[in-house]
């Protein structure tokens, strides 16, 4: 089947599933829109004009899918995890595995599809902001590819538990900007990415790490990373005979989570659950679990749920995952809580960090800090279930990143 799912036609990316397409104003039932300044509404609506002449172009996704089977190595495998799930005893547990795509993570999927985009529309720069720093690799990473400069914005914090992420973006020719005010975590990374987009927007593309932002860019991060879920619905297929009973995959912006879950939605029988970062209590400060804790809100251009003081002000968020560390999450997962499509539940660092030594030691495999909070809730979930059920897990990264901050955490 390599390549099936692959070269699936542009037309067919969002368009065969209606949950989860955002109306013409980009939202999501009523998250989501566009809420910029005024001296963004021009840049952006050039985005949201660029990416709906190409969505439609086979051009571009020929192009596209070409670099997905070549370059990053798609299909991605979906594994039986078949020493966990006997030690755990209870339903059959299935890796996607995008940790081992080019990179390291998924976000390669809608770093090539914005350079791509960038690409034609003239651009001569790339901007973003990362906190795990995987999409800041993936960006530097699709910027070297197409022959555009490029600049990650990154916080002070992030910088100093990622440091091998740092590492790969200078060698891969790209400028990081340490980021110290505010938090100095993701939320302020995205804060000097915006300031940096609008001073120099001319010749500049700002390619947002996650399905959140001002529209069009949940729509578009969420088409590029669909790609997960349409290979993993044929590959649960030809190795089970079957659909999955429940999908699983960590939240922070949302977009691994949105790749696994878009090509489900219109199976009423596959549960679907997103697992937030609890971090180390539920103070303000203490966790990132915004569809847990948060409220309405507006936040980098976008409403959704965001967890805010009562001026409506972000608060300081924590998680043990660089990548999670935002107050936000995509408006598309706020309208998947409101339906009751998505469960949203949380896994705390301790879990967390537990569930990255348990995968390690029982599979050979060392997962993302990010993606171990999934892994985290299926060690949970999965003895309770019998052993006809079947659990397909986003492996959204892989933890060459984390090793070094989880050997100081745990004194090895």
């Amino acid at each position: 089947m390599r390549g099936a799912a692959v070269l699936q036609p542009p037309e067919t990316m969002t368009d065969s599933n209606q949950t989860n397409i955002p109306d013409i104003k980009g939202f999501f039932g009523e998250w989501g829109g566009r809420f910029v300044p005024p001296q963004l509404e021009a840049v952006i609506k050039e985005v949201e004009e660029a990416y709906l002449t190409i969505r439609n172009d086979p051009s571009f996704w020929a192009e596209y899918h070409e670099l997905m089977t070549n370059y990053v190595g798609r299909p991605s495998p979906l594994y039986f995890a078949r020493n966990l799930t006997k030690k755990l005893g209870g339903a059959r547990i299935f890796l996607k595995r995008e940790d081992l795509n080019h990179t390291g993570a998924h976000k390669i999927n809608h770093t090539i599809g914005e350079a791509l985009l960038a690409k034609r529309m003239g651009k001569k720069r790339l901007i973003a902001e990362t906190g795990a720093g995987q999409h800041g690799v993936a960006l530097a990473t699709a910027a070297a590819l197409v022959g555009l400069k490029c600049e990650i914005h990154m916080g002070a914090l992030d910088i100093a538990k990622q440091h091998p992420n740092v590492i790969r973006m200078k060698m891969l020719g790209t400028k990081v900007i340490e980021v110290t005010q505010g938090g100095a975590c993701l939320k302020d990374a995205v804060d000097s990415a915006f300031t940096d987009f609008v001073l120099h927007h001319e010749d500049t593309f700002f390619a947002i790490g996650s399905v959140v932002g001002p529209h069009p860019y949940p729509m578009m991060v969420q088409d590029f990373q669909s790609i997960v879920g349409r290979e993993a619905r044929e590959q649960i297929q030809e190795q089970a005979g079957r659909l999955p009973d429940i999908l699983v995959a960590c939240v922070g912006g949302g977009s691994n989570a949105m790749g696994l879950f878009t090509a489900f939605l219109e199976d009423k029988d596959v549960a679907i659950v997103g697992v937030e970062p609890a971090g180390k209590g539920n103070k303000p400060g203490e966790h990132a679990a915004t569809l847990t804790y948060g409220t309405p809100g507006m936040l980098h251009g976008m409403k959704t749920y965001v967890l805010q003081d009562e001026k409506g002000e972000p608060l300081p968020v924590h998680s043990i995952a660089s990548g999670l560390d935002y107050p936000g999450v995509g408006p598309s997962h706020s309208f998947l809580k409101d339906i009751k499509r998505v469960q949203y539940v949380s896994a705390t660092d301790n879990e967390t960090l537990a569930a990255f030594r348990e995968l390690s030691e029982v599979e050979g495999i060392i997962p993302a800090l990010e993606s171990a909070h999934a892994v985290a809730h299926v060690i949970k979930l999965a003895p309770t279930l019998s052993t006809d059920k079947i659990v397909i897990v986003n492996l959204s990264g892989r933890g060459d990143k984390d090793i070094d901050y989880v050997a100081e955490l745990i004194g090895l």
